[in-house]
């Protein structure tokens, strides 16, 4: 079989899983509805059993539905675990209690300074002094607003003329676009108007929730503004409306390069509000020829673009192209202002600060003044001690949503859980020891079922309720086992158990690890044996069979079941054919450590095994089975029963994989060189072409009539490296164990035979129903 688009891999990472699982739906749209089933599930559960099911009534609800816990932990098993569950309820003081009583404390020693300090100002007079420092304040803010945005462009202009010149490559552009940024944190973006070229910085982004495809639409709005800035002086522009959070945007010609062009600065207004920011009794800001603010302490009037042109003052100073110098003045609501305004050189901005003239004029204000100054500096403190204390939640709280992130992903035993500090005596103690013992609990569940199953329960993508589905069933065996285990018994007596267990976990890690990578389940462990399916957690949706609105809809649906249903007997057989490599390599390290131990007492040792791989594909019942007691997500049917049949069937053919005629018709017109399409397959599927041979035997299945088996020889382009590093970045081939699969595997079922060492059978007498009637040979 030979494939370039085809990308079976995907069945294993988190998002092609998702997508598989959900059929193209979000696991938001089906949180629903799965947990409406499940609750349904057992409750109709314990109204056909309400003995069995009497201290069982767990309700499933979102908050705790990613964890797949009952929402009542209460009750008899909850006593159980008292101790440990006490200990987690400890604590000394609540975080709530601390932040109460810091803030009141504060709050109070503020309002006492101010109440104590007012007959000491009351006296002072600083009208003339506020009605001079207006001016000065005034030319001081404007210096030192035209410096910063003169600083922006001039940094911006050093980068293009490093960056952008000519002979410049792609990667050296981004390399010192990278450096730039992380020199100039506060630059969200560069866009470069003439070409079209948009460059971000990712880590501002990050930082502030902004996204990529927000900073491009909002350049692409700007289309009016740069044509402005082509006609004449640079425009700044507030951009914090659009992005909800204090933006400046400046509009500037710089040489790029052989070029001059336009370039938009789109960048953090926090440093640039320090430079207008309110004094005690003076307000400042930056506002353009039309009136509207630019730039304010105040961030929600930033946010909302406040348009002063109506103010008096800055009409009559944008009318008369006005700057530096102050004005008295009345406003519209008859309050009297001190107002000054400097214009911002090759700019379409002003700087303004105003003062209230009762504000200068009478004492008492004077005082008042000092004391909310007084106010702010005592707030501005407390503001310090919380932020510095809110560090000790925010930090920690980041760490756990990090953890629960990965447990809703299905990864419960990643690194981060490292990081959680569980020896505290708050909330966040709580949390951390709960969320640990979380992670135990499912890391048990996963154990004790299925990783596959489990993960899909907690990414809520599993329907809890049995279907059919059409998928790809596998069982495997171990030849002689009994004999086997006679021999351990033989040499190791009462500890047997324990060596026969070391041996079957090395074999069975290995198997599955090939389940795994090509996106099977394993169902179930049944001493030697393991069964594995494939499409078992798709979500799929068989009713277009009987409901659809059209033919077109119909066909299209069909197409798409028929594609998922291949791409499963697919990654079946190349799950078999990287078992027939990993067994190779397991009795080659079972030889080696058989020779390292030959001369202990009771020496140990690793048998070496053949065994037999049975495929079919067909539809099944798949659900979760049993009882209130226990249950499990397993498959069950004909076709399973086939599968199982198929597996034992090896023996007598002297195969070591063998697949049903179903699974074979399945596969042949596109992967298998055969009459039917002939000899020739797509030159799409070379990669993953599949080289069968018929059994000359064929029997009677129950209900299907004669069949045929067909043994697995090879995948001649299976490439053993690349499939095993998906699991193992450090894997590398085994050169004497090349032969097993792919280029330098074999031809033919005689080859198998002989590199396998599995006798050649006698096909004249061999009967396939010695183990089962229903199969009559023909």
């Amino acid at each position: 079989m030979r494939e370039k688009k085809l990308d079976y891999g995907s069945f294993v990472t988190p998002e092609g899983a998702k997508k598989a699982l959900n059929g193209g739906k979000s696991s938001d749209e089906i949180n629903d509805k799965n947990i409406e089933k499940l609750n349904a599930h057992f409750k109709a559960k314990k109204q056909a059993n309400p003995e069995a099911f009497a201290d069982y009534d767990p309700h499933f609800e979102k908050s705790n539905a990613a964890f797949g816990m009952a929402g009542d932990t209460s009750g008899k098993d909850g006593d159980k675990s008292g101790d440990k569950n006490a200990a987690f309820q400890k604590k000394k003081t609540s975080i709530g209690a601390k932040l109460i009583f810091i803030i009141s404390s504060l709050v109070i020693l503020s309002m006492g300074l101010i109440t104590a300090l007012v007959s000491y100002y009351v006296t002072e007079d600083t009208s003339k002094n506020a009605e001079e420092s207006n001016l000065t304040l005034n030319s001081r803010t404007a210096a030192g607003c035209e410096n910063r945005l003169n600083g922006i462009i001039s940094n911006v202009s050093f980068f293009c003329d490093v960056a952008m010149g000519e002979g410049k490559s792609e990667g050296e552009i981004f390399s010192a676009s990278d450096n730039f940024f992380r020199r100039n944190a506060e630059i969200a973006a560069l866009y470069f108007c003439s070409d079209l070229n948009l460059l971000y910085n990712r880590i501002f982004s990050y930082s502030n929730d902004i996204s990529e495809d927000k900073i491009d639409s909002y350049f692409k709005s700007c289309s009016a503004v740069i044509a402005e800035a082509q006609n004449g002086s640079s425009k700044i522009v507030n951009a914090s409306p659009f992005f909800s959070k204090s933006m400046l945007c400046i509009f500037t010609k710089i040489e790029t390069g052989e070029k001059s062009q336009i370039v938009g600065i789109l960048c953090s207004s926090e440093k640039l509000s320090e430079t207008i920011s309110t004094g005690r009794i003076n307000e400042s800001f930056l506002i353009n020829d039309r009136g509207v603010i630019l730039l304010h302490s105040d961030s929600s009037i930033m946010n909302q673009a406040y348009d002063m042109s109506s103010d008096k003052f800055i009409s009559q100073a944008i009318q008369e192209d006005s700057s530096g110098r102050q004005l008295k003045y009345t406003d519209s609501d008859e309050t009297e202002y001190y107002a000054a305004c400097i214009k911002i050189t090759d700019a379409d901005c002003r700087v303004v600060t105003r003062v209230k003239c009762d504000v200068i004029l009478e004492a008492i204000r004077n005082t008042t003044r000092r004391n909310i100054a007084l106010s702010i500096a005592i707030l501005s403190v407390a503001i310090l001690i919380i932020w510095i204390f809110a560090k000790t939640l925010s930090v920690p709280l980041d760490k756990l949503t990090e953890v629960t992130d990965q447990i809703n992903q299905g990864n419960f035993n990643t690194n981060l859980f490292d990081k959680l500090n569980v020896k505290r005596h708050d909330e966040i103690g709580v949390l951390n020891r709960s969320t640990k013992n979380e992670r135990d609990i499912l890391n048990t569940v996963t154990s004790l079922t299925n990783k596959g199953v489990t993960k899909a329960i907690v990414r809520k993508e599993i329907d809890f309720n049995p279907h059919l589905k059409d998928i790809t069933i596998f069982f495997s065996d171990i030849r002689g086992f009994t004999a086997i285990s006679d021999g351990f018994n033989k040499r190791f007596g009462e500890k047997s158990a324990a060596e026969i267990i070391g041996f079957l976990n090395d074999y069975m890690s290995r198997m599955v690890n090939c389940i795994s990578i090509t996106g099977g389940v394993v169902d179930k462990f049944e001493g030697d044996a393991v069964m594995a399916a494939w499409g078992v957690l798709r979500d799929d949706n068989l009713d277009f069979e009987k409901d659809s609105s059209s033919i077109e809809e119909y066909n299209h649906l069909k197409l798409q079941h028929e594609k998922n249903v291949k791409l499963d007997a697919l990654s079946a057989i190349r799950a078999t054919i990287a078992m027939r490599y990993a067994l190779m390599k397991y009795n080659k390290d079972a030889k080696i450590f058989t020779e390292i131990h030959k001369n202990e007492p009771l020496a140990k040792y690793k048998p070496h095994i053949r065994i037999g791989c049975g495929l079919n594909s067909g539809r099944a019942t798949v659900g979760f089975m049993g009882s209130g007691e226990k249950m499990e997500f397993t498959s069950i049917g004909d076709a399973v029963n086939l599968a199982s049949r198929t597996e034992s069937s090896n023996k007598p053919c002297g195969t070591d994989i063998l697949i049903t005629e179903d699974t074979y018709s399945i596969l042949k017109n596109e992967f298998i060189r055969c009459e039917e399409n002939g000899y020739i397959i797509p030159a799409a599927n070379f990669k993953n072409e599949i080289i069968v041979e018929q059994i000359p035997v064929t029997f009677e299945v129950k209900g299907k009539g004669r069949q045929h088996f067909y043994g697995v020889v090879n995948m001649p382009n299976f490439n053993i490296e690349e499939f095993f590093k998906t699991t193992d970045p450090d894997f590398t081939v085994d050169p004497d164990c090349e032969i097993a699969a792919g280029p330098k595997g074999p031809k033919t079922l005689t080859q198998v035979r002989e590199i396998l060492g599995i006798p050649a059978p006698d096909f004249e007498r061999v009967n396939l129903d010695e183990e089962e009637n229903k199969v009559t040979v023909k």
